[in-house]
């Protein structure tokens, strides 16, 4: 499973043994595995900072986590035909993400735990907004000139009603630069092949015998060009109509058509030459953004266990990988029974004693007697 369990509680003797205990149960009974998630030692400062930290944490692990879920989803769109190969690029630090989770270390040379906690956070905050803000910019550029592409592409890919005809027709189909001649496009059903043979010099007068010519046809039918006086088109076009075929308006134009061409071309060639940077800079920014991500994590247990357990600080942190989902109602009820003893402490330190707590059960989905945090990465999947 992709889903992991953050926890924390108190490092007196008796939790650490508790925590043994969970230790003991949950591998017996297969429920997960568990591993120390080790957290530095960082200057606590006021409770009032922590209680205002706490909440800054809160927005801050849901925005990184929606910039690292949007920062995948712009791999697959980017990656397109290699859907496939994206969880190839989906990594932290040249590792899977479950890898760089069960073996997390607390990066000091990107964020010294010295500093004062506020300057960790501020720090974290920055480099996630900076990400934000180049992935909004490099996305917008890059689908900008993906939907022009794809804009030119779809004009080449209707019917023959609908689709341009500058990729099909050339300088040779037309009579060109005539004052008096003028070469049109027709659209024939396919059944209507013969009869289009037998009929169109005498649909109008001025119709230039053998002028037409297929060019190409789809499904439905065919492209035909026919050459006449211009002074006959209109009644050219109404014999056409009553016969069932379509007169396509079209005029060969070769700078227009040479235009197109190039727009096309550029735009490929755009898409290519910035396809292989932005790939490159989303594999590192996720990779940075899911690393601060999981230092998020590592700080909001911090705090949250100094303001539940109180000073001085002490407490151990400990990742549980739920080994099915079929698996983690038993693996609650497991950590709520071994940390049972914690249920007045938690409740004292988050709650008002006037207050009335008619969902303070240890069945309460919402509420845990320990420090608990959720990491879902099957979200990335």
């Amino acid at each position: 499973m992709s889903e992991f369990w953050l926890i924390s509680a108190p490092g007196d003797k008796e939790n650490l043994q508790a925590l043994e205990r969970m230790n003991t149960v949950t591998s017996k009974s297969n429920l997960s595995y568990n591993t120390k998630f080790a957290i530095p030692d960082f200057k606590v400062g006021t409770l009032d900072s922590l209680v205002g930290l706490s909440d800054e944490l809160g927005k801050l692990d849901t925005f990184a986590e929606s910039l690292i879920r949007r920062m995948a989803q712009s791999v697959v769109e980017v990656m397109e035909d290699s859907k496939g190969k994206v969880q190839e690029h989906l990594l932290a630090n040249g590792v899977d993400l479950t890898s760089f989770v069960t073996h997390f270390e607390w990066d000091m040379a990107k964020y010294p735990a010295k500093q004062p906690l506020v300057s960790v956070v501020d720090t974290i905050a920055k480099q996630l907004a900076q990400i934000e803000m180049d992935l909004k910019s490099r996305t917008a550029a890059y689908n900008t000139l993906k939907t022009n592409l794809e804009n030119l592409e779809k004009k080449s890919m209707g019917n023959l009603f609908t689709r341009t005809l500058s990729d099909i027709v050339s300088k040779e189909d037309f009579v060109l630069d005539s004052e008096y001649l003028v070469t049109l496009l027709v659209i024939v059903p396919k059944p209507n092949y013969s009869q289009w043979q037998k009929t169109y010099e005498s649909l109008s007068d001025m119709v230039v015998p053998r002028s037409t010519k297929l060019i190409t046809e789809d499904k439905e039918g065919g492209l035909f060009t026919v050459t006449l006086f211009r002074k006959v088109i209109e009644d050219f076009k109404t014999k056409a109509k009553e016969n069932k075929f379509t007169v396509r308006e079209f005029y060969y134009d070769e700078k227009e058509i040479k235009r197109e061409r190039e727009e096309m071309a550029r735009l490929l060639s755009d898409k290519k030459q910035q396809y292989g940077p932005l790939l490159r800079w989303l594999k590192v920014n996720f990779s940075e953004a899911f690393i601060a991500w999981i230092h998020i994590k590592a700080l909001r247990v911090f705090v949250e266990s100094v303001l539940r357990y109180g000073l001085p600080v002490n407490f151990q942190a400990v990742l549980l990988q739920p080994h099915k989902k079929s698996s983690t109602k038993r693996l609650r009820e497991v950590l709520n029974s071994v940390f049972r003893h914690l249920d007045e402490v938690a409740a004292a330190s988050i709650l008002d004693a006037s207050v009335e707590i008619p969902g303070l059960q240890l069945n309460n989905q919402d509420y845990f007697p320990y420090v608990y945090f959720h990491i879902d990465l099957s979200l990335l999947d």
